[in-house]
């Protein structure tokens, strides 16, 4: 067993997914050094893609990477959404409402967060299987926290930041139960065209019979799709290990849909598409529960697993990656200009004090993000006649308010925090 206590950096960050790296990038713009362990060998870019709103692309801009990932999304023009018998519901015009808008590829993103890092920030294949206090006589104000490796190595930290995912380690230290399951399931996927797709600028999504499913382009050369439903156990067992059957069955339940829909899943290769069970965690947990405790808290689905229903799950992962940056970079850098000689148990009150404000700006954010995917999902899937009824006639309005409300927050730069 190798021990890393005496050359332990501040912070370290588990996991090295969306909310992880934007963590690291606005600590490093800040000046502040940071570890992030990652369980896997590689980037996990599993999901593919996802649809990044317009407060996402204000936390890109803080992070300052938007401008070259702008280069490499098509920005949408329109969503539109029609039900399974090809009536309209609500259209949005996306750019005249001041809304941007595209759909990013997830490894693009991982690997720009990536670039803009030092060297050696990332350690791959370093599994975090518990965390411990440690049992400090000399220094017992310091609350330094011990991360064990499945590989046995042990690193000591001044600050732990959760970004390990629905299965969170680090939350479940906290005292957040298990992400509960919706009963649904999403399967994404992505196909490339190597001579371009032809297709416009719009994201449209299909819905009626259960299902909630749709498409929107990345850039000229790729389109992402998803589709969502109610499957059985066995069902969804099955399809999780067959990918020619996924596929097939999608094709099957895509009943009603443009041809140019089905066209898109058709050219989408069996490896190009997965199925996963969608999850989230109770949104009064995340209200009420301990998103921060001492010198450790979570962020991104560590914190507030959502349904895809509202598109924002990595983009308020996101958010939070920028809020805590600027929380414990108010302290962190003020710390390292102070002289007063305070100590160890000063500097940990200030750490927790700037987890707990960190925290307390992201609990209703997060709440609401959950809340409203939930029910989102719900009407948006449900086949009773009466909600369909409704939602083909009059809630397509209502829906889209809804993801332009949640799309127009600003979680502020890496040092000043705006207020909503």
């Amino acid at each position: 067993m190798q021990d890393h206590q005496a050359e332990a950096p501040q912070i370290v960050i588990v996991g090295a997914g969306i909310a992880g790296l934007a963590a690291a990038l606005g600590l490093h713009r800040l000046g502040i050094r940071s570890l992030v362990l990652e369980s896997s060998t590689e980037l996990r870019t599993s999901g593919f893609a996802f649809t990044t709103w317009t407060n996402a692309w204000r936390a890109l801009d803080s992070l300052g990477i938007g401008e070259q990932l702008r280069r490499q999304h098509t920005q949408l023009v329109q969503a539109c959404a029609y039900s399974i018998k090809g009536v309209e519901m609500g259209k949005l015009i996306l750019d005249a409402n001041g809304h941007e808008v595209r759909c990013m590829q997830r490894k693009v993103l991982l690997e720009t967060l990536e670039r803009e890092l030092p060297r050696g920030t990332i350690r791959f294949g370093s599994k975090v299987v518990s965390l411990l206090d440690e049992d400090n006589v000399s220094k017992p104000r310091q609350q330094l926290k011990l991360i064990h490796l499945a590989d046995g190595d042990v690193i000591k930290a001044k600050v732990v930041v959760g970004c390990d995912g629905v299965n969170s380690v680090v939350a479940k230290w906290l005292g957040f139960n298990k992400a509960i399951s919706t009963g649904r399931a999403g399967v994404r996927g992505i196909a490339y065209y190597r001579g371009g797709h032809g297709l416009d600028p719009v994201f449209t999504q299909c819905l009626g019979k259960g299902v909630r499913s749709g498409y929107l382009p990345c850039d000229d050369h790729s389109m992402y799709w998803f589709f969502t439903f109610d499957p059985t156990p066995d069902q969804e067992k099955e399809l999780q290990s067959d990918p020619v059957k996924l596929k097939q069955f999608v094709l099957e339940r895509l009943d009603g849909v443009p041809d140019r829909f089905r066209a898109v899943v058709e050219n989408t290769e069996e490896g190009q598409m997965m199925l996963s069970p969608l999850k989230f965690r109770l949104p009064w947990e995340v209200a009420l529960g301990s998103v921060s405790k001492g010198n450790v808290c979570v962020a991104g689905d560590a914190c507030h697993p959502m349904t895809p229903d509202l598109g924002q799950g990595g983009c308020a992962a996101l958010e939070d990656g920028v809020v805590l940056a600027r929380c414990l970079g108010q302290v962190l850098l003020l710390g390292n200009n102070d002289n007063s000689g305070k100590g160890d148990g000063e500097e940990y009150r200030k750490i927790e004090r700037s987890l707990r404000d960190y925290a307390n700006q992201r609990r209703r954010r997060a709440s609401g993000l959950i809340s409203t995917a939930f029910v989102m999902g719900h009407v948006m899937n449900s086949q009773n006649r009466v909600v369909s009824f409704l939602r083909t006639k009059f809630l397509g309005a209502v829906l889209n308010g809804q993801l332009l409300s949640m799309a127009s927050f600003d979680c502020g730069s890496l040092t000043s925090p705006q207020i909503n």
